[in-house]
């Protein structure tokens, strides 16, 4: 059975060559988080899913599960595969057995994020992850996602697996302050933990182990109580890490939005221009927003009364 259904094992088999994060002579990179695929030199593929049987079918153990929550999207464009491949070869080098000259992580240069226009009124804008700490934010990848929040007149849409970026959460917050609806789903499995971004947007902060707040927490002086998590079947994830800006601009990719993502992990990040692509994304939001379970738990408040009984 593992040979027809372990995918390396099919790979090693049909002698496709494989390399991993180890191949550039380290002990690997934080996270070689990339989802994506190039074909032919034309079609990109990029997607939050990993190709693994639990992410897209679901846990077998449970019987409710359908597969987490997942995007992706394919484009056909030259140009942009030109710029997927350039990242891919960075990391591939001379492929298994050769020099230790692959790049993962920080060992590749940083690069600015880049434009494609794929029909007329229609664009999608790239940028690869990670960038150092001793550049400027905005020219990250983040910065890329910041300054697509930031043209928000109306509305933010955002379902993400984790969100513990607090320069993102600042910029949603100043969107929000300034009459844009801002609507955030979490994974149920982070959105409560004392580093998240969803605790600032409901206005409270919550103190970690070592009985600290996050630096440079900021909860939402107005809390929003449209932040939540959906309601999946058992053994499934709100795996996306997408926003939809104002129904025309989509924010997706592989990266979560996360300091280490950011800093650490090799990644991509699209931004997609076109309202045909934001109506998708905006249908699955709605799909997952519809039964949510929104606002602060009693739960949460509970724990943090007793976080801030038990540090002096």
């Amino acid at each position: 059975e593992i040979n027809q259904r372990d995918a390396l094992v099919i790979l090693q088999q049909s002698q496709i060559p494989v390399i991993d994060d180890t191949a550039d002579g380290s002990k690997g990179s934080d996270l070689m988080h990339h989802k994506f695929l190039v074909i032919d030199r034309r079609l990109v593929i990029v997607t939050s899913a990993n190709l693994t049987t639990s992410d897209v079918h679901g846990d077998f153990l449970s019987p409710e599960s359908r597969g987490n929550a997942n995007n992706l999207v394919k484009i056909d464009s030259p140009e942009l595969a030109q710029l997927y491949t350039r990242e891919f070869d960075l990391m591939w080098g001379d492929g298994p057995g050769g020099a230790l000259n692959s790049n993962f992580g920080l060992q590749k240069s940083p690069r600015p994020a880049q434009t494609v226009t794929l029909a007329p009124g229609s664009t999608v804008t790239v940028q690869f992850s990670p960038t150092s700490t001793s550049l400027p934010w905005q020219q990250s990848t983040g910065g890329l996602a910041s300054r697509a929040l930031s043209i928000a007149t109306r509305t933010v849409d955002a379902a993400l697996f984790v969100f513990s970026d607090q320069n993102l959460s600042n910029v949603l917050q100043t969107r929000y302050q300034r009459g844009v609806q801002v609507r955030a789903l979490i994974d149920s499995g982070f959105i409560y933990r004392d580093y998240s971004e969803a605790l600032d947007m409901m206005g409270v902060a919550m103190q970690n182990r070592r009985c600290r707040y996050e630096e440079g927490n900021q909860p939402w002086s107005g809390a929003i109580a449209t932040v939540g998590t959906p309601n999946l079947a058992e053994g499934d994830l709100l795996h996306h890490k997408f926003s939809v800006v104002d129904e025309h601009l989509v924010i997706t990719g592989s990266q979560n939005w996360s300091a280490a993502a950011n800093h650490s992990n090799d990644e991509n990040l699209l931004v997609i221009d076109n309202p045909t692509v934001a109506a998708h994304f905006h249908r699955e939001f709605e799909r997952l927003y519809e039964g949510a379970s929104l606002g602060l738990p009693t739960f949460v408040q509970q724990k943090i009364r007793e976080e801030r009984t038990r540090c002096p």
